[in-house]
């Protein structure tokens, strides 16, 4: 079982680290990150980094794709290498997965047209403006395309997937491992939930995000 995480500049860290905590511990699970190059990605934080340890090149297929958002797709939806490796591996998959705003790259690479998709709440007018139908649930399964909403959405989706791939006793005993069982402080968890103050908040602290990552896209 080889599961092939795409990492990138300015990507999410819990889009990434989240379903490879679950699937790295599937039966026989062989877990690769895979940049354009084999070196160091930062995270949209800048304080984190992880190492590809292998390139597009280096991998040709898979049996699980993962593509994790962050601020850094936006740059990605017309990057080349990825969408064409996307676009090569995706054939080859059982399963093809995206978190957060990652299926924006899966939209670009032509995977999602006219499939039911969800992506982080802010982006469903950029995914649907890529070609998907956008709906708003936590995990949307479509054949072997899983898409997971915002961040923290990547670990249902993982274990969705896991249930799928080896059984539910398996996810069941995944999900105690890991000692996964939400109970939020607050229950501001959705765009339907928070309040308008929250709202706000949030929407300009992810507008300064973005033009951090931009701003380094830029300088790069």
């Amino acid at each position: 079982m080889k599961i092939a995480i795409a990492v990138y500049d300015n990507f999410t860290a819990l889009d990434a680290i989240g379903p490879y905590e679950v699937l790295g511990r599937l039966p026989d699970a062989e877990v690769v990150f895979v940049g354009c190059e084999k070196r160091v990605f930062r995270t949209d934080m800048g304080s984190l980094a992880l190492v590809a340890g292998a390139s597009f090149a280096d991998v040709r297929s898979a049996d699980v794709l993962v593509v994790p958002g962050g601020p850094g797709t936006r740059a990605m939806t017309t990057d080349r290498p990825l969408l064409d490796w996307v676009r090569t591996i995706h054939p080859t998959t059982q399963w093809t997965t995206s978190v957060c705003t990652g299926s924006l790259v899966l939209a670009a690479a032509g995977v999602l047209k006219g499939v039911d998709a969800v992506t982080h709440w802010g982006a469903m007018p950029e995914l649907a403006a890529l070609g998907a139908n956008p709906v708003e649930e936590r995990v949307v399964v479509r054949g072997k395309i899983v898409t997971a909403a915002g961040v923290s959405a990547g670990i249902d989706m993982a274990l969705t997937l896991a249930a799928r791939i080896a059984g539910e006793e398996v996810a069941k005993a995944i999900q105690l491992g890991i000692e996964y069982d939400p109970q939020p402080p607050f229950d501001s968890g959705s765009a339907r939930k928070a309040s308008p103050a929250t709202m706000q908040l949030i929407v300009e602290q992810l507008a300064r995000q973005m033009e951090a990552a931009n701003a380094g896209t830029s300088a790069a």
